[in-house]
């Protein structure tokens, strides 16, 4: 991977659903950056292993905090724990999401997607609503990342609540920079493709696919994202190398939406 540059000392960065997967490979690509790390997760278990080995092997500061982020109170414990320990909050990543469904449109499941929606949009929404508001109260500027998806932008079958929550998230991202930018503040979403995670691996597994033969139909490149890869874009993002970029998405999918 690329020469990690400390672009982001002296700022605290909180990543939800960084307990694994893409969210745990931006929380020490952060650490490497020098940030300041929250490790915000449900998974309480995991995601303390997590921050206590950044701390560990990497010397970064960091704090866990469990959160289930469709829950408002929880969300704006969570932006006041990472102030009184870090003292400011000046990036976030709202990368916390669930599985994607699995159903057609004339059979979809209204539980899962309650819940998915609950996590993968309204959870993006309350992040947003708790950092932009400590954000402009410190009043020097930040940047947000929100993490959408290819079906985001190239609508896949069988997944109504996903594609629909990711394209919410393009949409939520694009509101929350035009109304943010008198404050100085960034707000751009990442949407990747198809990226090596524990969630992709458990998709492949259940519908019977291998990256060899599945891969080449998602990627130009003909193979998988890394996770490090993700948090690169995450990283450029968080850092003021991009500080003239707001209200867009970056496309780290191998080509897939644009491509064939």
């Amino acid at each position: 991977m690329a020469t990690i540059h400390p672009v982001l000392e002296g700022k605290t960065a909180i990543i939800t659903g960084a307990a694994m997967g893409m969210g745990e490979a931006t929380a020490r690509v952060f650490a490497e950056a020098k940030a300041n790390v929250v490790v915000a997760d449900f998974n309480e278990e995991k995601g303390r292993e997590v921050a206590d080995d950044i701390a560990n092997t990497l010397g970064a500061k960091t704090l866990f905090i469990k959160v289930d982020v469709s829950d408002s109170a929880q969300v704006k414990d969570m932006v006041a724990k990472t102030v009184e320990e870090f003292g400011s909050l000046e990036v976030a990543v709202n990368n916390a999401a669930l599985t994607p469904d699995n159903a057609l449109v004339s059979e979809f499941d209204e539980d899962y997607w309650d819940r998915l929606m609950s996590v993968a949009l309204k959870g993006v929404a309350l992040c947003m609503k708790y950092e932009l508001q400590q954000m402009i109260a410190q009043g020097n500027g930040g940047s947000i990342i929100n993490i959408s998806s290819v079906s985001g932008f190239r609508p896949q079958p069988n997944n109504i609540a996903y594609v629909a929550a990711k394209h919410g998230v393009v949409g939520a991202t694009r509101v929350a920079a035009l109304e943010n930018g008198k404050h100085n503040i960034r707000v751009n979403s990442v949407a990747p493709g198809a990226i090596d995670t524990p969630m992709l691996r458990g998709a492949l597994e259940e519908f019977g696919l291998d990256e060899e033969s599945y891969a080449p139909q998602l990627s130009l490149l003909e193979r998988f994202g890394k996770p490090e890869e993700i948090a690169h874009a995450s990283l450029w993002l968080a850092s003021d190398q991009s500080s003239y970029v707001t209200g867009t998405t970056i496309h780290a999918d191998a080509g897939y939406v644009g491509g064939r």
